[in-house]
């Protein structure tokens, strides 16, 4: 049996848009700082007001805004991080912390809608005055510092993943500080004090809407589990069609980080030795085709392999799309 192994084959020819020229990495770090410096300091603004108006509203608006200072932070951190060079330990590097930050950034803001709710419940059961002019006005300067921020990623947000959720994060903050301008509108309009915490029980909602799904994203990807971005069975089926390529087994698909892919398999070629030609070519395929980074392809010619034999006990490998159970 014969092996033979490529790594990362056509990362030098590009990253299939997932890199960042230095002078790009800078411009985004400024963008990171001046969007969280920017949203932190409306924090404590609205936080202050939202005091004094006694707006469960603004309080929710200001949480779901923490959250925006808390995830670019985080996400600048990762980005500096990603950018140290791989140690003998940690040989990967620190790209994986991206991943981190997200679980973190979701935990916090499903502590904080959680607080949210339950202060705008005991609201709807003792409803209090609320300052709407205050409301309206601190809300309709979040629409222009959300919106704001969210124009320094709009250039940047096609090729990066992080760059791009940041856009969205903040151009929803957006219209749910329109949605809070609103609020203050209706109790003005009819000093009806119900619709404040019901507004801050709508702001919620959408936090634990958005957070959802960025937990439940960033916990597959701590897990291993195949990015949501690419179809493991067209992987299988290219390899498998790949020249002399008669079966692929052990095949693994993974995130580095949110933005880079990796891969191991193995590829069974009866009879056929080494090619470097096919393996280099595969891995520029793989970052072309499925914007896979690293790629690491073992080839075997069938005889003898402990992974397909099933030795490793309970374990599933497929051969050319049919699955068999390992006993």
């Amino acid at each position: 049996m014969s092996h033979s192994h490529e790594h990362g084959a056509g990362q030098a020819r590009g990253h299939h848009g997932h890199g960042q020229s230095g002078h790009g990495t800078a411009a985004l770090g400024r963008a990171f700082a001046i969007g969280a410096a920017v949203n932190l300091a409306f924090v404590l603004g609205e936080v202050g007001f939202g005091l004094a108006a006694n707006s469960m509203a603004l309080l929710a608006d200001a949480a779901h805004n923490f959250g925006d200072v808390l995830g670019l932070l985080l996400a600048w951190w990762a980005q500096t991080l990603a950018g140290r060079i791989p140690t003998p330990r940690r040989t990967y590097g620190f790209r994986r912390f991206s991943i981190l930050a997200a679980l973190i950034n979701a935990s916090v803001l499903l502590i904080g809608v959680g607080v949210i709710a339950a202060e705008a419940v005991r609201r709807l059961l003792a409803p209090e005055p609320v300052g709407e002019i205050t409301v309206m006005a601190v809300a309709a300067a979040g629409i222009l510092v959300n919106g704001g921020s969210a124009l320094l990623f709009f250039g940047a947000r096609a090729h990066d993943l992080n760059v791009r959720a940041a856009f969205t994060h903040l151009a929803a903050d957006a219209v749910v500080s329109l949605g809070v301008v609103a609020s203050g509108l209706v109790v003005l309009a009819s000093g009806w004090q119900v619709v404040d915490p019901l507004a801050g029980l709508a702001v919620a909602g959408v936090i634990l809407w958005g957070t959802w799904g960025v937990m439940r994203s960033s916990l597959d990807l701590a897990l291993d589990a195949v990015p949501e971005t690419v179809d493991r069975d067209a992987v299988e089926a290219w390899l498998a069609a790949l020249p002399g390529v008669r079966g692929v087994h052990d095949l693994h698909i993974w995130a580095l980080s949110t933005t880079e892919t990796a891969l191991t398999a193995h590829l069974v070629r009866p009879g056929a030795g080494p090619d470097d030609a096919l393996l280099t070519d595969a891995a520029e395929g793989l970052c072309e085709r499925f914007g896979i980074v690293h790629a690491t392809l073992q080839v075997e010619d069938g005889v003898g392999c402990a992974l397909a034999e099933g030795c490793l006990g309970g374990q599933e490998h497929r051969h050319l799309g049919e699955t068999t159970a390992a006993s």
